[in-house]
C-alpha cells in the first residue's frame, strides 16, 4: 500500500472518532481502537464499512475483533482484501417441510426433543452458517445423537444429578449439544459468552470468575486454549474440578437414563452485566415449556415458520426465543453467528431471503444498524415479503428506529405490521408482553409536563409540541399478568406510571444461591421486573429502569461497578463518579458516559486518566465508554446522603455538551443550591 493510502486510513478513523468524541482526537497507527479511541464493537462495525466503502474492498469478518489498532487494519488491507462485489439476487432454499405437530404433551425439554427425533429422525432442524459461509444442517436425530455423546461423556467424568455445567461456547453445533447433553445427564448447563478475542481468554475467565463461583460449576465446557487459564481459576471457583475441550464431549458410549422432571432446573441463565454480584435466574423445564408455548400462541408459531438469528446462545433471547422454540414447534431454525451479523448486517436479511424466513427477532440497535450500516449495492433483489413477525426486544425500542426500518425496506416488501416490539426479561423465561399479531407498533404521544413531575402519561394532541413518545410493548403473554405499583405497593391507576409486576406460569423461582436477591424480587405471587411502566388499556409501555441499568448494543451494564472501580483510581476522587446513558442524536442508540472528579490539570496527566476509565469500562462492562468526563471536584451530583444523581447529571450533560465543564461547573452549582 503506497502511503497516502495510509494517510487516507488515518483520515478515516480520525473522522468516526471526532464524530464520537465530538472534539479532535489525534489518531496514530498504534493508537488503540477500544482503549484510546472508546471504539466499542458497533463503532468498530460502521469504521469497517468506512474503510471497505473508501478502499472498495471487503475485510475479513475478524477484522471486526482481531484489529485492535489502526496498523492492523493496515496490515489486513496490504494482505489483499477482497474486491468488494455487488451481492447478487439468489433463490429460495428448497420446498417447504412438511407439517408436523408440537410435543405438547412433553413435560421436559428431553421430552420434546425426543418427540420429534422419534417421529422424524431426518427432518432438519438446523441449518447453521459457519466461517466464510460454510453450511451445515443438523437433522433431529443428529442433534440427540451428539446431545446423547455429549451427556455420557459428562458422565464418564463424574458428572452427578443437579451439577452444574458452564458453557462457554461460540454459536455452533458444539454448543446445541452441549446444552442438550448436559440436560440429559442430569445436569444443569450454565450458559455464558465467549471472548471476542482469543487473546482475551484469560482476562475474560477471570471477570466471569463470579459466574464460576456463584453456580458452584463442577465443568467448564470451552476452547481448547481456555484449559490453562481455567486451571488457574481454582480459588475464585473452588467446585471448579473439570475442564473439557469440546472434542471431549464425543464419547461413544450411551449415557446413564438421568432423564429431567418438569421442576428440575432446566438451566441458569445468569443476567446480563452481573459479572461483580451475580444473580443466575433460576429456570425449570416447566418455566421454559410454558414460556415458549405461551409465545407460541401469542405469535401463531408452527412448523411451518422458519426462524432466522444471529443472537448469541448464551442469551435468553437467542436461547430460548429461537433455538428452543424452533426445536418445539418443529420448525427449522437457520442460525447465524453474531460476528457474521456484525461484521455484514445485510447478512440477516439477507438469510431471511434466501430461507423464506417468517419470524426473526433482533434488539433495537441491529434495526438501526440496518438502517445506517447497509450499502444499496447490498439489496439488490432482496425480498422480505415473507417475514411476518420482527419481533424488537431486549433493550428499549425506539418509535425513530422502527420507522427507519419500516420506511427503508418497505420497498423491499417488508410489511409495517410485521414489526412487533415486545418486552421480556429473564425472570420470566424470556417473553412477558407481546404486540398483538398482525397490528405493528403502537406509538403513544403523552404530555411532558405532567408525566415528568406526575408520572401521569396523558395523551397529547396532535400538534402539541415536545411531546415524549412511548412504544407499546402489546400485551401480556396468555396465562401471564401485568401490574403497575406506585412505591408503597399499592396498584396504581390507569396511565400512571410506576413499577411494572408481574405473574404467570413463566415466572422464575429466584436467583441461585442469592437469597437477598430473591427476598426482593418477590412481592407474595408477584415479580417485580425492576423497570418502570405505564398500562394503557391492556398495552404496556416501558419508560425506564428503576437502577438506571445502561443497555447499550443488546449488552446490560450496571453503572456502579465502573463507578466504584474509577473511583478508586490514583488522581479520581473516591465518590465522585457518575457512570450514566444518554441518547446518542448521531445513531439513535444510548452512550454511555462516564464523569469523573479530578484535580488533574496538565494534559497528558488527564488524557491518562481518560484511558484508565476507558480500560476499566471495557474490563467490567465489556465496553468502552463513549464519553468520559473529567470535571473539577464537587460537580457530580449527589443526594443529600451522598448518592450519586445520574439522571441530574445526565440532564446537565446533554443540555452542556461534553466539554462545556465551567458552564458545567456553574449549572451544578445552581441546581445544588435550588
Amino acid at each position: 500500500m503506497v502511503p497516502d493510502r495510509e494517510e487516507e486510513l488515518l483520515k478515516i478513523v480520525e473522522e468516526l472518532a471526532n464524530e464520537l468524541r465530538r472534539e479532535r482526537v489525534p489518531v496514530a497507527l498504534d493508537s488503540s481502537l477500544e482503549g484510546d479511541l472508546g471504539f466499542d464493537s458497533l463503532t468498530r462495525m460502521e469504521l469497517l464499512l468506512r474503510i471497505e466503502r473508501a478502499f472498495s474492498s471487503s475485510l475479513p469478518d475478524l477484522a471486526l475483533t482481531t484489529a485492535l489498532t489502526p496498523r492492523d487494519l493496515l496490515r489486513l488491507l496490504r494482505a489483499g482484501a477482497e474486491p468488494l462485489a455487488d451481492e447478487a439476487p439468489d433463490a429460495s432454499r428448497g420446498p417447504a417441510l412438511e407439517e408436523v405437530e408440537a410435543p405438547v404433551r412433553a413435560a421436559t425439554l428431553v421430552a420434546a426433543l425426543d418427540w420429534h427425533a422419534d417421529a422424524h429422525p431426518d427432518r432438519l432442524h438446523v441449518r447453521l452458517y459457519g466461517e466464510g459461509g460454510r453450511e451445515e444442517a443438523v437433522t433431529y436425530a443428529a442433534l440427540r445423537d451428539g446431545a446423547r455423546n455429549a451427556a455420557a461423556a459428562l458422565q464418564e467424568r463424574g458428572l452427578e444429578r443437579g451439577e452444574r455445567v458452564a458453557l462457554m461456547l461460540p454459536t455452533g453445533t458444539d454448543y446445541l449439544f452441549a446444552f442438550l447433553g448436559a440436560i440429559i445427564a442430569g445436569g444443569v448447563p450454565v450458559p455464558m459468552y465467549p471472548p471476542t478475542r482469543p487473546g482475551q481468554l484469560e482476562e475474560h475467565l477471570r471477570r466471569h470468575a463470579g459466574i464460576l463461583a456463584n453456580s458452584e460449576a463442577a465443568f467448564l465446557v470451552a476452547a481448547p486454549q481456555a484449559r490453562a487459564a481455567c486451571a488457574r481459576l481454582s480459588r475464585r471457583a473452588p467446585a471448579l474440578r473439570g475442564f473439557l475441550a469440546p472434542e471431549d464431549l464425543r464419547s461413544s458410549g450411551a449415557p446413564r437414563d438421568a432423564g429431567p422432571r418438569p421442576d428440575d432446573i432446566a438451566f441458569l441463565q445468569y443476567t446480563s452485566g452481573s459479572t461483580g454480584s451475580p444473580k443466575g435466574v433460576i429456570l425449570t423445564h416447566r418455566n421454559v415449556l410454558a414460556n415458549v408455548r405461551a409465545m407460541g400462541r401469542a405469535t401463531a408459531a408452527s412448523s411451518r415458520d422458519v426462524f432466522v438469528s444471529w443472537l448469541p446462545l448464551y442469551h435468553d433471547m437467542g436461547l430460548i426465543g429461537a433455538w428452543l422454540s424452533a426445536l418445539y414447534f418443529g420448525a427449522p431454525l437457520v442460525l447465524l453467528s453474531p460476528l457474521a451479523f456484525l461484521a455484514r448486517p445485510h447478512r440477516w436479511l439477507r438469510a431471511i431471503h434466501r430461507h423464506r424466513g417468517t419470524i426473526s427477532a433482533a434488539p433495537n440497535f441491529a434495526y438501526e444498524l440496518c438502517v445506517a450500516g447497509i450499502d444499496a449495492r447490498r439489496l439488490e433483489g432482496l425480498d422480505l415479503s415473507c417475514w411476518r413477525l420482527a419481533v424488537c426486544a431486549a433493550e428499549p425500542v425506539s418509535a425513530a428506529a422502527l420507522e427507519g426500518f419500516r420506511d427503508k425496506f418497505a420497498a423491499f416488501g417488508l410489511r409495517p405490521e410485521a414489526l412487533a416490539p415486545t418486552f421480556g426479561l429473564a425472570e420470566s423465561t424470556v417473553g412477558l408482553a407481546f404486540t398483538p399479531l398482525g397490528r405493528g407498533p403502537r406509538i403513544d404521544r403523552v404530555r411532558r409536563g405532567p408525566f415528568a413531575e406526575l408520572g401521569r402519561a396523558l395523551p397529547a394532541g396532535p400538534d402539541e409540541a415536545g411531546a415524549l413518545q412511548f412504544v407499546s410493548c402489546g400485551r401480556a403473554l396468555p396465562g401471564h399478568e401485568l401490574r403497575i405499583v406506585d412505591e408503597s405497593g399499592f396498584e396504581a391507576g390507569e396511565r400512571q406510571e410506576g413499577r411494572l409486576w408481574f405473574k404467570g406460569p413463566s415466572a422464575c423461582g429466584g436467583y441461585f444461591r442469592n437469597p437477598e436477591a430473591t427476598r426482593k424480587l418477590f412481592h407474595g405471587d408477584w415479580l417485580d421486573t425492576g423497570d418502570l411502566a405505564y398500562l394503557a388499556g391492556d398495552e404496556l409501555f416501558v419508560t425506564g429502569r428503576v437502577k438506571e441499568m445502561l443497555i447499550r448494543g443488546g449488552r446490560h451494564a450496571y453503572p456502579y461497578e465502573l463507578e466504584e472501580a474509577a473511583g478508586a483510581l490514583p488522581g479520581i476522587r473516591k465518590g465522585g463518579v457518575a457512570a450514566f446513558g444518554c441518547r446518542d442524536p448521531r445513531t439513535g442508540g444510548e452512550r454511555l458516559v462516564v464523569m469523573a472528579e479530578t484535580r488533574a490539570s496538565e494534559p497528558a496527566e488527564r488524557e491518562r486518566l481518560r484511558r484508565r476509565v476507558n480500560e476499566l469500562a471495557c474490563d467490567l462492562l465489556g465496553m468502552p465508554a463513549d464519553d468520559v468526563m473529567l470535571v473539577e471536584p464537587h460537580t457530580v451530583l449527589k443526594t443529600s446522603s451522598g448518592k450519586i444523581r445520574r439522571a441530574a447529571c445526565r440532564e446537565l450533560y446533554e443540555a452542556g455538551g461534553p466539554r462545556a465543564e465551567r458552564s458545567w461547573r456553574r449549572r451544578a452549582r445552581r441546581r445544588l443550591e435550588a
